[in-house]
């Protein structure tokens, strides 16, 4: 791969062409990671938060930057897996397995995400994030996620798809 032309570059997002085409690069990350996890109580543990960039509120699965941090350089993709999880959860996985690994948006930025399936989970804190971060968490019973989607969208919130990539990967049934 030819080496790309820089257009701009902050801390967090870069902008870069090569040809006739620009994608969006993190500087500091080429990778995220995202969680599905699921309570002994067949309850999927998801996320809601407002999203800057779609200006609303998002339902989404557990996830995170792989590396974006010096002191989380070089981290294993399933330990940055497990520490978001405990983070905006509070939930600690015994268990984390990989499901996939896939381009985020291969016309518009080089990011892969990684997703994962987080089991034998034992709660240890309420989570919601870190500083600067207002994550709500839910429990959803698995048997009446789809209404409970719904019922989110019809009030305005956005409902990322990883989660419904997750389950389907996971095999994982109402």
């Amino acid at each position: 791969m030819p080496d790309p032309e820089t257009l701009f570059e902050s801390r967090w997002l870069g902008l870069y062409r090569i040809g006739n085409w620009d994608f969006v690069r993190r500087p500091s990350s080429e990778a995220c990671v995202g969680i599905l996890a699921i309570t002994p109580a067949r309850e999927i543990i998801l996320v809601e938060q407002f999203r800057i960039p779609v200006q609303r509120r998002v339902i989404e699965i557990p996830a995170g930057l792989v590396g974006d941090e010096p002191e989380f350089a070089g981290e294993d993709l399933a330990d940055t897996a497990r520490r978001e999880l405990l983070e905006e959860t509070g939930y600690r996985a015994g268990r984390m397995d990989s499901l996939i690994a896939t381009p985020t948006s291969a016309g518009m930025s080089s990011e892969f995400t990684h997703l994962f399936h987080a089991s034998d989970l034992v709660r240890e804190t309420e989570g919601g994030g870190v500083a600067g971060e207002d994550i709500t968490v839910h429990h959803v019973p698995l048997a009446t996620l789809r209404e409970w989607l719904s019922a989110q969208q019809a009030a305005g919130k956005l409902v990322d798809f990883k989660i419904h990539a997750a389950l389907w990967l996971a095999g994982v049934e109402g």
